[in-house]
């Protein structure tokens, strides 16, 4: 299975193209669904903003995803596939969690480091989850990438300049109207965009705010909000508050137009001779373009925000550049944990057979030598133990080592082969339970048919086809399983990683390459790589099969 992200955005599509394919309420949801029913898609989630629309899945097949996700885009959106393809880009694998990485730290918005795109994923997350099309690798990949967000906010100076749609706005009406602190403020909307519109003209110092909404009960908790004369009023007021109003913000959720060239008019706007600025800031739009032919008029939608480069350098190119180094370093550090995660289970699986061989050899030398004692057991025992971690120990370092590198599950593959490990061994230690109570199990009574049958004996099960409960493993000594359990415990070596979209890509599609470059993440043991560990412990702490796969958190 692999990463697999299709969109379109604001660099590859013009307004008009990101209006016709914008998918809000209910139709997200029917979305979501046709996508995770799709073949060869295992997971997925959108993201749909003002200026971008991505599908992430985790997919079987590069191809047979990207045409379902595709074909289900222009489906929905009502853009003809074939020129839905000439706007869309695509990213995988490697490139496709770089993406996911870039998009959560502003990197890709339209006026770099805004802070809202956060917010945004966080809930194309959670709607997912609440859907059931998130499975464990995009949980992974989405959650990782709302902390690398959050991290190069914190740690670099990226949102420090007002580097967000809004603040551009108005840096532009501030352009056309002069100083903000005496205007008179109508915001049409009360969400998250419309609020910051609204909070950011209160630290202006406006002169009023007006907030108009379809929900009355939210203009007023916006209003209320603010630290400037404000009011709300419902929409069918807003014709007034239009005529008294300097500056207009709009952005609601409406599917079509909320202020048309006619309704604007007959409020003398345009004849008055007054300077008036409208944002619009809708997608699709909520003002008719024609209000900015009006005389007197200044009309910026998001088309005419297209200033990231702008932004970049308001904000400062060293900013920009340490964002960038977090990104690199994070996709890094995630994929050489991701890879090492993936070995792991296959590593267990060699010495959960190793110490079946073991206990088999050890249970048939009591039968045949029923006269030893008790000292002479635990010497033969110890020693015979002893070899096989010996034996065991340097390839699976070794293997550990290499699986941290690109290309690395190559290497889980060769120790399957070389020591005819059951495919199904690795998959099982993979779904095991991870609940917490598996540290805290009590392992199961020796077996009194040989004379090393109590706490220090380590009896595997199932890893050979040896008959045991529901034919699954079992390991009676807690501490052994802590000890199979540390070989989860990756030290990663350096990586240069280098992906890109498969060579065959479909025409008309964009894929992207990206060099991680080279750098040196050391003990790496986090999230997706000790779970393997907790994994193991939940094996080794029951009888049986185990029950499945372990829940998001």
């Amino acid at each position: 299975m692999s990463v697999l992200v299709v969109g379109l955005s604001h660099r590859s599509a013009p307004v008009p193209v990101l209006e016709r394919t914008a998918v809000t309420g209910d139709d997200l949801a029917k979305l979501l669904h046709a996508v995770h029913e799709s073949a060869n898609v295992a997971e997925t989630a959108i993201v749909s903003t003002c200026n971008r629309v991505e599908i992430y899945a985790v997919v079987d097949k590069f191809h047979g995803g990207v045409s379902a996700i595709s074909e289900l885009l222009a489906l929905h959106s009502g853009v003809p596939l074939d020129e839905l393809s000439r706007h869309l880009y695509v990213h995988y694998e490697e490139r496709a969690v770089q993406h996911v990485f870039a998009v959560a730290c502003g990197l890709e918005s339209m006026v770099v480091g805004e802070g809202q795109i956060l917010g945004q994923l966080r809930q194309a997350f959670r709607l997912a989850q609440d859907e059931g099309t998130l499975g464990r690798d995009l949980h992974d990949v989405l959650q990782q990438a709302l902390r690398v967000g959050k991290r190069a906010h914190a740690e670099t100076g990226i949102d420090q300049a007002g580097a967000s749609l809004v603040s551009v706005g108005l840096e532009v009406a501030a352009r056309h109207l002069g100083p903000l602190d005496g205007v008179r403020a109508l915001v049409v909307g009360a969400g998250s965009m419309s609020s910051l519109a609204a909070a950011t003209l209160s630290r202006a110092g406006a002169r009023e705010v007006v907030v108009a909404n379809r929900t009355h009960a939210n203009a007023v908790r916006l209003a209320e909000s603010l630290d400037v004369p404000a009011r709300a009023v419902e929409l069918t007021a807003l014709d007034a508050a239009l005529a008294e109003a300097d500056l207009v913000v709009s952005c609601t959720g409406a599917a079509g137009l909320v202020l048309t060239a006619a309704q604007v008019v007959a409020q003398g706007v345009g004849s008055d001779g007054r300077d008036r600025f409208f944002l619009d800031l809708a997608l699709p739009h909520d003002v008719d373009p024609a209000v900015g032919a009006l005389p007197g008029v200044r009309l910026a939608g998001l088309d005419e925000l297209r200033t990231a480069q702008e932004a970049a350098r308001a904000i400062g190119p060293e900013a920009v550049e340490a964002v960038r180094r977090i990104v690199r370093d994070e996709v890094e550090a995630f994929l050489s944990a991701a890879r090492a995660a993936a070995v792991a289970p296959t590593v267990v699986a060699l010495r959960t057979k190793a110490a079946a061989v073991v206990e088999s050899e050890l249970t048939r030398l009591a039968g045949r030598l029923p006269e030893l004692d008790e000292r002479a057991v635990r010497e033969i025992q110890q020693t015979v133990r002893r070899v096989a971690d010996k034996l065991l120990h340097a390839p699976t370092v070794r293997v550990k080592e290499l699986a941290a590198a690109p290309g690395g599950d190559s290497y889980a593959d060769a120790l399957r082969r070389l020591f005819d490990l059951d495919p199904k061994a690795p998959v099982a230690v993979a779904r095991a339970d991870m609940s917490a109570d598996a540290d805290d199990a009590e392992p199961p009574a020796g077996s009194a048919s040989a004379p090393w049958s109590g706490s220090a004996r380590t009896v595997v099960e199932g890893a050979r086809g040896v008959d045991g409960p529901a034919g699954g493993a079992r390991v009676a000594d807690a501490a052994k399983a802590e000890e199979v359990a540390r070989v989860t415990q990756v030290d990663c070596a350096e990586a240069d990683c280098v992906s890109s979209g498969p060579a065959d890509a479909a025409p008309g599609v964009k894929t992207g390459t990206v060099k991680t470059g080279t750098a040196k993440a050391d003990a790496v043991s986090a999230g997706t790589v000790n779970a393997q560990a907790a994994s193991v412990r939940a094996v080794s702490a029951r009888d049986g099969a185990p029950r499945g796969e372990g829940e998001q958190t």
